[in-house]
């Protein structure tokens, strides 16, 4: 996908004034985009669209208006933008219970290795290889960042319905997979 650029932003005062309709249509490509795996996790496939309405949203909310700090921002969601034969995911971990918020959390240490989510096509796996710099030893974030490399075999089971798609979490604490629907199929398949 090619990078997002200044030129793709909507002035501040524009976007403001549609934001609203933006969120709407946002809502709507990213519900067949996400894919939650079992109660507490879910996986948000990136694009360009949901990453330029995430910066639009960084510039109206902060009113960043300095052309570097705009900058730093397009770098930094560009950095998360899926490359050739690559989708990218923003995966959360969703905790509701704020008393047993760092015990969760604290269960789930080591679920960012690179072979405990896993994007499975027809009989091929597929390794999620995460950002690193979002936990440390002894500490979890809620948000990672995974990307999948997907073979061209795998992008063909993935275009054709009779075989089994479908992305699971295999950690000592949370086991859970979940098929994915033919909407995140056809969303998935405009990435790659």
């Amino acid at each position: 996908m090619l990078p997002l650029t200044i030129n793709d932003l909507a002035p501040l005062d524009t976007y403001a004034k549609s934001y609203k309709e933006a969120r709407q249509r946002i809502i709507q490509v990213k519900a067949r985009r996400r894919v939650t795996v079992g109660e507490s996790i879910a996986f948000l496939f990136e694009n360009r669209e949901t990453l330029l309405y995430q910066i639009q949203e960084m510039i109206r909310v902060e009113h960043i208006t300095e052309p570097d700090k705009i900058q730093d921002e397009l770098d930094t969601y560009n950095a998360i933008l899926p490359q050739p034969g690559e989708l990218s995911a923003t995966m959360f971990i969703q905790i509701t219970d704020q008393e047993k918020l760092i015990e969760q959390l604290d269960m789930l240490m080591g679920i960012d290795r690179d072979d405990v989510a896993i994007f499975r096509c027809g009989s091929i796996q597929i390794s999620g290889i995460f950002e690193s710099g979002h936990s440390k030893e002894d500490k979890i974030s809620a948000v990672h960042f995974v990307r999948f490399q997907i073979p061209n075999e795998a992008a063909a089971i993935l275009q054709d319905p009779q075989y089994a798609t479908a992305l699971s979490i295999d950690h000592p604490n949370y086991r859970a997979e979940t098929p994915l629907s033919q909407a995140n199929r056809e969303a998935l398949l405009g990435d790659l």
